[in-house]
């Protein structure tokens, strides 16, 4: 823990005579492009492919190596990039180790996990598509048919962290769908496979397929199958940028969640906010590093109380030097006129979390259209969804919740119409099909039906 008090050199913005540019610098800056490489990753690219390749380049051709190649191309860039020396017969973590895992584990772990599922399945099956069948006239049918996938892989991150949250957030909706075979794949790392609380977390839920891969290479051999790991229909989870590029590069042979960047939250507060919540509700979503905290307000007073709480609150946080770099590079406070203002500065941004803190958060949240999942009030920080509410934590980012929705046991639903018309319906409706085929010049869709008159 870093015991000094660091005074975050956080952009403030006074956005009251005009637009705040800001917001539109961040969404730049958040943008998962995949032509921005860090020094050491271009210092990895080199080694491993011989060139500084952008990262999108990489992905490609770890994608098609994978997919031509398999296991083998699996095994080397697994050796390569996670510095992993694996046999075929490694990838798969037996069955007997996440039991021993389970085992092992703190009970108190095991039974919020139990808990936390529970919320999770209430939530996820109470919003769960049903059949719908009409019939409309006699002797007409139509039904609207919702099949679960039949195999789905999540993709669970373990480079910094372990995350025993997004197995439960990602495989609970899956299974409440009614998936019967789940893939999780993480990363051969300390936080990753080999990671006890996240294998445990796997044997609770009743998930025994679960791979030490991570990376591009684990989401094409998902895609596209390998000897040792059958493909899936669908890819969901967190991951890095050489992760969402790859699931973008994979989708169209598979389906995919999203394709995410960097984690981000909006706090809109009010004179009934207290400066310390707010401060702690930026720092968490600045300690994903990167991740993108934003407070907008109408109080001045507000922005001077929350920045001397950051300096306070940063310097008892595990993770605090990463964390202060996010928040300076993506942070912002901004002051606002009004509520107004700050809701068509919101909606401009469209995060992916947004928290609003004020005296009536019901009343502020019906001017929001663009958010990707939205916590109302003093005492529901973003945590809560993070974490055990019961909606999925795996959330459109980027701008896209404009359009794309978070994951949730939908997601993992095949939708498909069934008709069914017996004789006479049909030569009811036989007029107005034919007239149509006929303008359009198809004679044989016409006589399919003319013929059963």
């Amino acid at each position: 823990m870093n015991t000094s008090q660091t005074s975050p050199k956080i952009t403030r913005v006074d956005a009251r005579q005009g637009s705040a540019e800001i917001l539109d610098q961040l969404r730049e800056k958040l943008s998962p492009r995949g032509d921005v490489v860090s020094p050491r990753g271009r210092a990895l690219t080199e080694e491993v492919f011989g060139a500084p390749l952008t990262p999108v380049e990489v992905v490609d051709k770890i994608c098609e190596e994978v997919q031509s190649t398999g296991t083998s191309a699996l095994l080397h860039y697994l050796k390569q990039l996670d510095k992993a020396d694996l046999s075929a017969e490694q990838l798969r973590v037996p069955e007997e180790d996440l039991a021993a895992a389970h085992a092992a584990a703190d009970s108190a772990l095991i039974d919020s996990v139990r808990r936390i599922r529970e919320n999770i399945v209430r939530f996820q099956s109470a919003i769960l598509h049903q059949d719908v069948t009409i019939e409309p006239s006699p002797g007409v049918r139509l039904t609207q048919r919702y099949v679960p996938l039949r195999r789905v892989g999540v993709c669970v991150p373990g480079g910094a962290a372990a995350y025993p949250s997004t197995v439960l957030m990602t495989a609970v909706p899956a299974q409440v769908a009614g998936v019967k075979d789940i893939a999780v794949v993480a990363p051969p790392t300390p936080f990753g496979a080999y990671n006890e609380d996240m294998l445990a977390t796997c044997h609770e839920l009743g998930i025994t397929e679960v791979y030490r891969m991570g990376g591009a290479q684990a989401v094409a051999a998902l895609a596209y199958g390998t000897e040792h790991v059958p493909a899936v229909q669908k890819i969901v989870g967190p991951g890095n940028l050489f992760v969402a590029l790859a699931k973008k590069h994979v989708y169209g042979t598979v389906d995919i969640d999203s394709f995410a960047g960097p984690s981000e939250v909006i706090v809109i507060a009010d004179e009934t906010a207290r400066a310390d919540f707010i401060a702690a509700d930026l720092l968490a979503q600045a300690e994903h590093s990167p991740g993108s905290s934003i407070l907008i307000t109408w109080e001045e007073s507000l922005l001077d109380a929350v920045e001397a709480e950051l300096t306070q609150q940063l310097s008892e946080l595990s993770r605090s030097d990463l964390t202060l770099d996010s928040l300076e590079a993506f942070g912002a406070l901004i002051l606002v006129n009004d509520q107004k203002h700050a809701c068509e500065l919101t909606d401009s941004f469209a995060p992916e979390h947004l928290h609003i803190q004020t005296a009536d958060p019901q009343t502020l949240m019906k001017s929001i259209n663009n958010s990707g999942a939205a916590f109302l009030g003093h005492y529901t920080p973003v945590a809560l969804g993070d974490y055990a509410a019961g909606p999925s934590h795996v959330l459109p980012t980027g701008g896209t919740c404009t359009w794309a929705a978070g994951l949730c046991s939908n997601s993992f639903l095949r939708s498909g119409s069934v008709t069914e018309f017996e004789q006479g319906a049909m030569a009811q409706i036989a007029d107005d099909v034919e007239r149509l085929a006929e303008k359009e010049g198809l004679t044989a869709h016409a006589r399919s039906v003319s013929i059963r008159r």
